[in-house]
């Protein structure tokens, strides 16, 4: 865990999001980062020059790092009326999954990843991210 950011959820939380996504054996790094950094792994890595919420990097099998861009994370919480947890847990759950092969490029693919994010938010007491209010 590494916390580059102010005003992220504790280490405890992130780690408990990640655990409920990953896979027995994994070996994750979660990063909260600045826009400014995940801007320059965005262009870096994904040839895209602006700051997103989450990107994922697998590495092995089982194991990656998950970068989390609190700026924007907390930016889109507001936006969309939801709590800054909820949306962190959401982002985690969504690029631990990335790391263990899911991916939403194709429709079909995007449903079945959709469906594993919200059975594992509910789990955590977390409300579907896809519902709209």
């Amino acid at each position: 865990m590494q916390r580059a950011a102010r005003g992220a959820p504790s280490v405890q939380r992130l780690r408990g999001w990640a655990l409920a996504a990953a896979r027995a054996g994994s070996e994750i790094t979660l990063r909260v980062v600045g826009a400014t950094e995940a801007r320059r792994l965005n262009r870096a890595f994904r040839r895209r020059d602006y700051a997103t919420n989450v990107l994922s990097f697998a590495y092995a099998r089982r194991a990656g790092d998950v970068v989390l861009c609190h700026p924007v994370i907390a930016r889109e919480a507001r936006a969309q009326g939801k709590t800054l947890a909820a949306h962190y847990a959401h982002l985690v759950v969504h690029g631990v999954l990335h790391l263990h092969g899911l991916d939403h490029v194709r429709a079909r693919d995007a449903r079945r990843m959709e469906s594993a994010e919200i059975r594992i938010l509910r789990r955590l007491g977390v409300a579907d991210p896809y519902a709209v209010k």
